[in-house]
């Protein structure tokens, strides 16, 4: 599980149930979309089965409830990191892509982010929109993406290192660059995916 190389060396494009993961700002939506429309496969947002209008969260079950439906088909691409729902998407996933890219990168990314969809009233899931406001506390995107970056480092190798998730072949990124390649290669004869 180093920089493009996988662990395990089973399934096909056909039946491909990637899930992306990385701290907030590494860019897994947007990977994930690129690799489901490359692929024609769904794109599923947890971010967009979990928020409600008004920045509320859905209940467990609810939220649980929609991971199961989502995830039910026999091939998808699943961006996000949600702890209550990573028994559903692990288990179900044939492959796992974690963009685990520097602190800088991340954080210049989800600032960046921020600004822009402020800036330009990007509506998200449910209506929401982000504001100034809700960017600058405690409860902040950017403050939750610096205050869990070490802590998801130190959890995914734990996770993915325990026979509940041996089933995955996994590919970690450190650089946006071998993402980009691994993303180029997946119409090519004997891809990293295919294999």
């Amino acid at each position: 599980m180093t920089d493009g190389s996988s662990r395990s060396t089973h399934s096909s494009s056909v039946s491909l149930r990637l899930v992306v993961i990385g701290v907030s700002g590494s860019g897994k939506t947007t990977f994930a979309g690129q690799v489901a429309r490359k692929l024609s496969l769904p794109h599923i947002e947890l971010d967009a089965l979990y928020w409600e209008p008004d920045w509320q969260a859905s209940s467990r079950p609810v939220f649980r409830g929609r991971v199961q439906a989502a995830t039910a088909a026999d091939a998808w691409v699943v961006d996000g990191n949600y702890s209550q729902s990573r028994d559903i998407v692990w288990s179900r996933a044939s492959h796992l892509v974690w963009l685990d890219y520097s602190l800088p990168r991340v954080m210049w990314r989800v600032v960046s982010r921020t600004v822009r969809r402020i800036f330009s009233r990007q509506e998200l899931w449910s209506g929401n929109r982000e504001s100034w406001r809700g960017s600058l506390g405690r409860d902040s995107i950017v403050w939750y993406a610096l205050s869990n970056y070490r802590r998801r480092r130190r959890e995914y190798p734990a996770l993915l290192a325990g026979e509940e998730f041996e089933h995955l072949t996994v590919y970690r990124f450190n650089r946006p660059q071998e993402a980009s390649h691994w993303l180029q290669s997946l119409l090519q004869p004997n891809t990293a995916a295919r294999q």
